[in-house]
């Protein structure tokens, strides 16, 4: 499908900017003219950052912890076991640390402590002499359990998870997702909340005069975990999240951070660094730990300052990640079996469950499965106490959060909570069926799916006019992911010059094209191409002249730059 052009507006978005006639197309597409282009490509916080007052209960946040560093209090951070919640929580503690307060830390183990605050682990902090705990990516749904703690130490929530009522009776709960919050900042992670929060503390801080004698905190230093939970967390990359990960990745780019230097390193990372790197090569080793493993090691990995210590732990992460893909894909073909399965019979949502299934890599297959089916998606583990513990993962305009929760109030699920693209839940066996139900009702809409989505496309050119130029100026929209979708453009009438199997497992499939009358080449690669239906023909040296959809990028090798197409889909020209 082809995307409506811009028309005129492109066209005077492409002479303001001083981009190519297509690019302009394609911001126009975007909804932006010539104004709202400029602060696009060129997104910085001084434009787009919002007071943090603005936030809910932000101000006597800020006051508080602001006290327990005039007090050099002993301060508590509670966190979460994936990338998200590592990052607010480094984030948080070493800002604490920096300003002098003692920090203690706790990750909850998924297995055995589950999601969010618990009693013995609150109880353990406040004995420890934490008069202030900090939970941060949790917190919004446990006023219960944070009630407990009352008298003992204050509580202070930086959460963006979806709140099912008033917030928990604590001094306060910063979450841009409360009900009560107009803000207008509903797509910040944790980390984006615990960065807003560092600001307000630091300026409640200098206008007391704290800074007179003492050197001020680099909190630009922090955007670079800051754009790695906004890129891992799936939040749209529109507005303040663009900034955060465009100005953060110029952050990660300087490598100052031990732990992601050391963990860049063993990933194998390479130049220049996008939010493709912190999606695919820093994000699943981070979570990796909260999985299956350990669940404060992506914490312990971003806090840490010694080298060697920083090589340790990331080796460990990338081997425990390595141990989780296993695992992941010993469930996942079993779960698409069974989705196709509830897919035939006609339903909308899929809920599926297994005993021998992991916890920890369930939502990365309910996340597969989406993408195969493209409609909401619950994949659980049924556990040895009779109870299935999963994740779930959504698509756009299906709100999962919020049926997660009705689903709570209507007392169908143990636990559950989570934003609009993703959620968790707990609830005994014998209760499934009438939680699928449920959900079918609710998200009612999945039921008219397609199971595939149309392939937009934003631009086409001829093999000769997909130039390194053209790449660098598509690479200008960048970062891309949710909410900023990178542009797929079609190649017409191509004919494949070469094609060769590369990788260790050679499931990657490089090929050379022309145009159908020959004249310049085109480098381009399709990748898990076992799985893809568009390899065959690809690898046929016979076939006629085949339309390409794919992105086009600037890719740099040895000092030199040139343009490569990352093939999506391929048929035969009519």
């Amino acid at each position: 499908m082809l995307a409506d052009a811009g028309g005129r507006v492109g066209l005077m978005i492409a002479q303001q900017a001083g981009v190519s006639d297509i690019v302009g197309q394609m911001l126009a597409a975007r909804g932006l003219d010539g104004r709202s282009a400029a602060t696009f490509l060129d997104p910085t916080l001084r434009a787009l950052m919002p007071d943090p007052s603005a936030l809910r209960d932000m101000d006597p946040a800020a006051e508080r912890l602001a006290d327990a560093v005039r007090r050099g209090e002993t301060v508590a951070v509670f966190g979460d076991y994936d990338v998200d919640g590592a990052c607010a929580a480094a984030l948080v503690t070493q800002l604490l640390r920096d300003l002098g307060c003692p920090v203690l830390t706790h990750v909850p183990d998924r297995m055995t402590e589950g999601y969010g605050p618990n009693a013995p682990a609150l109880e353990a902090l406040a004995a420890r002499g934490a008069t202030l705990v900090v939970c941060v990516d949790c917190g919004t749904a446990a006023g219960d359990i944070l009630a407990g703690l009352a008298g003992r130490a204050d509580i202070i929530v930086l959460d963006h998870h979806k709140a099912e009522g008033p917030p928990p009776p604590v001094l306060a709960t910063v979450n841009p997702n409360r009900l009560d919050c107009t803000s207008g900042q509903r797509g910040l992670c944790a980390a984006g909340v615990a960065f807003l929060a560092a600001v307000a503390t630091v300026r409640t801080l200098r206008r007391a005069g704290w800074f007179a004698a003492r050197p001020e905190p680099d909190l630009m230093a922090f955007l670079d975990i800051v754009a790695l939970a906004t890129v891992c967390d799936v939040m749209p990359l529109t507005d303040l999240n663009r900034a955060l990960v465009t100005q953060g990745l110029k952050i990660l780019a300087r490598r100052q951070r031990t732990g992601l230097d050391a963990l860049l390193e063993v990933a194998g990372a390479r130049d220049p660094l996008s939010a493709f790197t912190c999606g695919f090569a820093l994000g699943p080793r981070i979570n990796a730990g909260g999985r299956i493993a350990e669940s404060g090691l992506g914490l312990d990995l971003l806090l840490c300052d010694d080298a060697a210590e920083a090589r340790r732990l990331a080796e460990r992460l990338d081997a425990v990640n390595r141990r989780r893909q296993t695992v992941e894909t010993t469930i996942l073909d079993r779960a698409m079996d069974e989705a196709a399965s509830q897919r035939a019979a006609g339903r909308g949502v899929l809920l599926l469950s297994g005993r021998d299934w992991h916890p920890g890599v369930v939502g990365i297959v309910a996340g597969r499965i989406k993408e195969r089916f493209n409609r909401p998606v619950l994949v659980g583990a049924e556990l040895e106490d009779g109870t299935v513990k999963g994740s779930s993962r959504s698509v756009a305009d299906l709100d999962l959060g919020a049926a997660i929760i009705a689903a709570r109030q209507a007392g169908l699920l143990t636990t559950g909570g989570g934003h609009a693209m993703a959620a968790g839940f707990s609830l005994p066996r014998e209760g499934v069926p009438a939680l699928h139900d449920f959900l079918e009702a609710r998200l009612a809409g999945a039921t008219a799916l397609p199971d595939a989505t149309d392939v937009l496309i934003e631009g086409v050119v001829h093999v000769a006019g997909a130039t390194t130029e053209l790449a660098t100026d598509i690479g200008r929209l960048a970062p891309f992911g949710a909410g900023n979708d990178e542009p797929i453009l079609a190649i017409p009438r191509v004919r494949v010059v070469r094609a060769d199997r590369i990788g260790r497992e050679g499931n990657t499939l490089r090929v050379l094209v022309e145009g159908e009358g020959g004249g310049p080449r085109l480098k381009a690669l399709l990748f898990r191409a076992d799985d893809h239906p568009a390899t065959p023909i690809l690898e046929d040296r016979n076939a006629p002249p085949l339309h390409l959809a794919g992105w086009l990028r600037a890719e740099s090798w040895n000092g030199r730059v040139s343009a490569g197409f990352f093939i999506r889909d391929a048929a035969i020209a009519t």
